[in-house]
């Protein structure tokens, strides 16, 4: 142990205005940024939250209010504080904090002034972070200042209890934008728009339990990711971890045939995409973290689109996953990650499959349709050979691009066809020691996807219907193995 009563020791606290814009840089959006504050109002018992804005230009002022329980004064104080409370306190299994610093962290990255109003015990208490305050005295110092423009906020009067953050001088979203000025906003409404898609999907859950979000006194509706109750949903079996802690559920999302255009749109989610809602939902105390991530484990891949998997964790756990600052990055310990991968490689293979099935339905349908493969058997003096179908559509439409260099071509694809290793494929077959892979089994699939809408758009030039040229494709090879990709050729 180390006697530090024998060591000389000096003051190193840090200097105000820079930690500041340190935590200014930490990466925030705004719509991160917002909903790290609603953590603190729902985590204070709220029932109602209010997001407001008075639009003007650069001095626009955005107020986020709740009805929760309110601070006192000096609880005030103590919130305003920068590291409030240490990650390692054991928290109440409601809160939704981690750092002490979301408060902080997510007003300094929008606003250089922001002011908190609570009401507790009939008694109003208000103080403010002003930057250029902070940066004139050069000291952690608070002022006891609220901007007139609170009345925006009609309900704060009649609430009982509850607090208000005021944001004021946002840099980051209004400077050098103009009030009468339409580019300007639009620009600001559009962000507004993204908050709210935003909210809709982090807290869904608490939402859907009866906590209202009010954006401009329009209540914002849930978005759930798993379309919970919608016609041809595939629910997996559930997974317990660390002695039921950790919660894994895989969904297989309907497919589009199953859903009307507007629920298929439903579906796209926050972020419009649906290739960019797969993958893996990460919820703390049912507070959406990350959003369609495959947390590295897996590439992002257009017929995963289906697959959507559901992971729940307590609030104790935020060492293990590695929670950042701004609650929206997780990483699972590495004694998690062989379980995530096994309940991901079986709603993987369930949602491949419901896109090969319909893919399977289509070929069916036109089953007439020639097939095409790369290789054909061929008998020369009383011996096999294989030969390159110069009728695939793929080599024929090369030869007949060949601008000069089909005779060279040509003697390419005899040598491939005279040096195929025919006897040690065989051998390896007999003996069975590795298993023969399908096409592209392991690889990036973008360049079979990309083919393959390169050769449905020159059957459509040709004349095929969308029917037949989609057919057309499922009896090529290798496309037949992926019969998941057809219903994406026309997008």
């Amino acid at each position: 142990m180390i006697d530090y009563s024998k060591i000389e020791s000096t003051s190193a606290e840090p200097e105000a205005s820079s930690m500041i814009e340190t935590f200014r840089a930490i990466g925030y959006s705004i719509e991160t940024a917002i909903a790290d504050i609603l953590d603190n109002s729902i985590s204070a018992g709220a029932r109602n939250i209010w997001i407001d804005y008075l639009w003007k230009g650069p001095y626009t002022i955005i107020g986020i209010m709740d009805d929760g329980c309110g601070m006192s004064n000096k609880e005030l104080i103590q919130a305003m504080r920068p590291g409030s409370i240490s990650p390692l306190t054991e928290r109440e299994e409601h809160d939704l904090g981690r750092f002490g610093l979301g408060l902080k962290t997510a007003s300094f990255s929008q606003c250089r002034k922001f002011c908190v109003i609570s009401k507790k015990d009939a008694s109003e208490s208000y103080w403010t972070w002003d930057l250029d305050y902070v940066n004139k005295e050069k000291a952690w110092k608070l002022i006891k200042y609220k901007p007139e423009e609170i009345d925006f906020l009609n309900q704060w009067n009649y609430l009982q209890s509850g607090t208000t953050v005021l944001w004021w001088d946002i840099d980051r979203l209004t400077k050098d934008t103009h009030t009468d000025k339409e580019s300007s906003k639009a620009d600001f409404f559009a962000t507004i728009e993204k908050v709210k898609k935003h909210l809709s999907m982090v807290f869904h859950r608490y939402i859907e339990e009866g906590v209202n979000i009010w954006l401009r006194d329009r209540k914002i509706e849930p978005w759930d990711p798993f379309m919970i109750g919608f016609e041809g949903l595939q629910a997996r079996p559930e997974t317990l971890l660390e002695e039921g802690k950790v919660r894994i559920k895989g969904f297989v999302m309907p497919h589009r045939s199953k859903l009307s255009a507007e629920q298929y749109n439903y579906g796209k989610g926050p972020k419009d995409s649906w290739a960019a809602h797969q993958g893996f939902y990460i919820y703390r105390n049912r507070r959406l973290l990350v959003a369609g991530d495959w947390l590295g484990l897996f590439k992002r891949e257009v017929h995963y689109d289906l697959c959507r998997i559901r992971v729940e964790l307590p609030n104790n756990m935020d060492d293990d996953w590695q929670i950042d600052i701004k609650k929206s990055v997780a990483r699972p310990p590495s004694r998690i990650r062989e379980p995530l991968l096994a309940v991901a490689k079986d709603v993987r293979a369930q949602a491949v499959e419901v896109y090969r099935h319909k893919g399977k339905v289509v070929k069916r349908k036109l089953a007439k349709d020639e097939y095409f493969p790369f290789w054909e058997e061929k008998t020369r003096h009383g011996k096999r050979f294989y030969k390159l179908n110069r009728d695939h559509p793929m080599l024929k439409e090369l030869l007949q691009n060949a601008n000069g260099l089909t005779k060279q071509f040509e003697k390419v694809l005899q040598f491939i066809e005279e040096t195929v290793p025919v006897p040690l494929i065989t051998l390896q077959e007999n003996e069975n020691k590795k298993p023969h892979g399908q096409p592209f089994e392991g690889k990036n699939h973008d360049v079979v996807l990309e083919v393959m809408k390169a050769i449905y758009e020159s059957l459509i030039a040709e004349g095929l219907q969308p029917e037949q040229a989609t057919a057309r494709i499922a009896n090529i090879e290798p496309f037949n193995f992926y019969l998941e990709y057809l219903e994406h050729l026309q997008e």
